[in-house]
């Protein structure tokens, strides 16, 4: 069966930055609601439709069409008795963006009594390798296109 808008993709995939050096690889493989329910990067659903199990690409992406460039204004410095006992750098915090909207903040930095946060994504402002391998494909549930993701095995749980 050939990759096309609510099919469910499974794959395997590797990330890395553009010199090469390995960010992450999936041990188990990836599954997505193929048709641009936001699911995986749009250039990514861009290379595999039409293709079908077996199917193997490396796509080069530049930030913005990856994680996007990095957005400042989304780093900022909060006093450390803001904050619940036990953060940790390395930790993530809900919060609320400069918009009011809701953002994740990862904790970058502690030093002495300020926390440093960033709401961008780890990889955002960097260009990115991704490998894939398509290893099946098939057609999504009325349920799954309704929901506008994939369910079961590698996919979402309810």
């Amino acid at each position: 069966m050939k990759i096309e808008k609510d099919t469910a993709v499974t794959l395997r995939f590797k990330v890395s930055d553009a010199q090469g050096k390995l960010i992450e690889e999936s041990k188990d493989p990836m599954v997505y609601l193929h048709g641009g329910y936001g699911n995986t990067l749009p250039k990514i659903e861009e290379a595999l439709a039409g293709q079908e199990p077996g199917y193997q690409t490396t796509l080069a992406l530049a930030a913005e069409d990856a994680f996007g460039l990095r957005d400042e204004s989304l780093v900022c410095t909060i006093p450390r008795s803001q904050f619940p006992p036990g953060v940790k750098v390395g930790g993530q915090l809900e919060g609320r963006g400069s918009d009011g909207r809701q953002q994740v903040f990862n904790v970058m930095k502690i030093k002495g009594d300020t926390v440093l946060l960033d709401g961008n994504h780890p990889l955002a402002g960097k260009a990115l390798r991704f490998s894939l391998k398509v290893t099946d494909v098939r057609a999504a549930s009325a349920e799954e296109i309704a929901h506008q993701h994939v369910h079961g095995e590698h996919g979402h749980h309810h």
